[in-house]
C-alpha cells in the first residue's frame, strides 16, 4: 500500500524506500512484486502507479474500511454475548442467601 501510495505522484526508488519505511532488500523484493502485478510502471528513472494499481488502491481502501467496521461490530457483539451469558448463569438459591444473611446478623 505504501509503495503504491508514494508512486501515485511519481517517485524515485529512494523516496519510496524512505516513505514506505523499507530496507533496500525489502524495497527491491516488493518493487519487483508490484511491477510484476502491473500495479506500477517504471521508465528507467521514475516509478508511477498504473490504472490497475489505482483501482487496487481504491478497492483495498474500501475493503479495509468495511473490515474495520466489521471488526468493531464483532467486538460489540462479543461483549453483548458475554453479557447475556453472565445473565444466564445460575445464582445461589434464595434460601441459602437468606440463611447466610441470618448468620451474619447474629
Amino acid at each position: 500500500m505504501d509503495i503504491l501510495n508514494v508512486a501515485c505522484t511519481r517517485a524515485k526508488k529512494t523516496k519510496i524506500m524512505y516513505v514506505a519505511n523499507l530496507s533496500y532488500a525489502l524495497l527491491e523484493k516488493y518493487l519487483q512484486m508490484v511491477l510484476k502485478l502491473d500495479f506500477i510502471s517504471y521508465d528507467s528513472e521514475w516509478y508511477e502507479v498504473t490504472e490497475k494499481g489505482r483501482v487496487f488502491l481504491e478497492k483495498y481502501s474500501d475493503f479495509s474500511s468495511k473490515y474495520s467496521e466489521f471488526e468493531s461490530e464483532m467486538q460489540r457483539m462479543m461483549f453483548e454475548r458475554e453479557t447475556l451469558e453472565k445473565l444466564c448463569m445460575p445464582v445461589k438459591s434464595v434460601a441459602s442467601r437468606s440463611g447466610s444473611l441470618r448468620r451474619r446478623r447474629n
